[in-house]
């Protein structure tokens, strides 16, 4: 009887707990979050410390001064060269006309004016060779004079060609010693690291699309600019015209990723407008990038590296690499060693 009670209550409960699997919906399984992509590179993300970015800040810029200057020297340098080619010509026209000048007053005798006055039949002969006179000591006085002018002429413009190259020469030295300043301060921060950092080869990406160029002043160097225009990413600040301009243009080329501007803090260029980061991943800043993620940085690192006089960058920083403009890419190393601070998961560009 017990043994029935018992094999009855264990029936019972075996029917309750099969009727309540029938009737209750199954637990679903929760998928697991995609990993965090962060909006955009936390912290000072431009790698090494505000000294490192201080220094090849001045470097970028002095060496980009410099650059222009040089350009515009060699660009007077032409036009005098052709200036020079134009007097020299008129010298030997109007000497080879004073020449000619001389030639005949030595073959034939000039007649003093008295004379040729004296020798005239008649009042109006007199008048006339009065007049006569005056033209041909007007006309020889006139070329004498330009012949004089255009002598010196020509040897203010051979001094002004020397004053050219002599600034060439100075312009060079200052580009060469700008390399040499960003190339030390990368040295030295290299030097610095308690630990060595992990580093890449420079990139091997490629591109063929030309940007349009930032507006420079009439001398070839760029004006001075201010954050003075709204940052259009979701940074949500200002940036300057020039780096808008770069920005516009890189998204043109195809680069159309997600992006990010302003930041209010850190000791970089994004507080002053003048620099972006390019997200190489679809989804915003996560890990290193990896496959067509890393092509994609390349080019769009390559990009910015071809269209660099046009767009006025500073420098190009992508996968533990620094590109600038004096020196090429060099090896690079990040603050933390995380994928923002040594760019593998951004292209940051900086720009004048």
């Amino acid at each position: 009887m017990h043994v029935r009670r018992t094999t009855g209550r264990l029936t019972a409960a075996i029917v309750a707990a099969l009727a309540v699997g029938l009737t209750s919906a199954p637990t679903p399984v929760t998928a697991a979050p995609p990993a965090t992509r962060l909006a955009a590179p936390s912290g000072d993300d431009e790698g090494g410390t505000p000294a490192l970015r201080a220094q090849l800040d001045a470097a970028s810029k002095g060496w980009l001064d410099a650059k222009a200057a040089l350009e515009r020297s060699t660009r007077r340098q032409q036009e005098l060269n052709n200036q020079l080619k134009t007097v020299e010509s008129e010298l030997t026209a109007r000497s080879s006309k004073v020449g000619e000048i001389a030639g005949v007053a030595y073959r034939t005798g000039r007649l003093g004016p008295v004379s040729a006055l004296l020798n005239s039949g008649s009042p109006e002969g007199f008048l006339d060779r009065a007049a006569a006179l005056a033209t041909v000591a007007s006309k020889e006085d006139r070329e004498l004079r330009n012949l004089l002018k255009t002598k010196e002429e020509v040897t203010r413009t051979r001094s002004a060609l020397a004053t050219e190259i002599v600034e060439q020469r100075k312009q060079i030295a200052v580009m060469d010693k700008r390399k040499q300043q960003a190339e030390r301060a990368l040295e030295v921060a290299a030097s610095a690291q308690s630990a060595p950092r992990a580093t890449s080869s420079a990139p091997r990406g490629t591109s063929r699309s030309n940007a349009r160029s930032a507006p420079r002043n009439s001398d070839g160097s760029f004006p001075p600019e201010s954050c003075s225009v709204n940052d259009p990413t979701p940074a949500n600040g200002c940036i300057t015209p020039r780096m808008l301009n770069a920005l516009q243009q890189t998204q043109a080329a195809g680069f159309t990723r997600y992006v990010s501007c302003y930041r209010p803090g850190g000791s970089g260029e994004h507080p002053k407008g003048r620099a972006c980061d390019f997200a190489a991943q679809k989804g915003g800043f996560g890990g290193d990038a990896t496959g067509g993620d890393r092509t994609y940085g390349d080019n769009l690192a390559a990009f910015h590296v071809r269209n660099a006089d046009r767009l006025g960058v500073l420098y190009v920083i992508w996968y533990r690499q620094i590109w600038l403009p004096s020196s090429g890419w060099k090896s690079y190393s990040g603050a933390n060693g995380d994928p923002s601070s040594d760019h593998t998961n951004h292209v940051h560009l900086s720009v004048y």
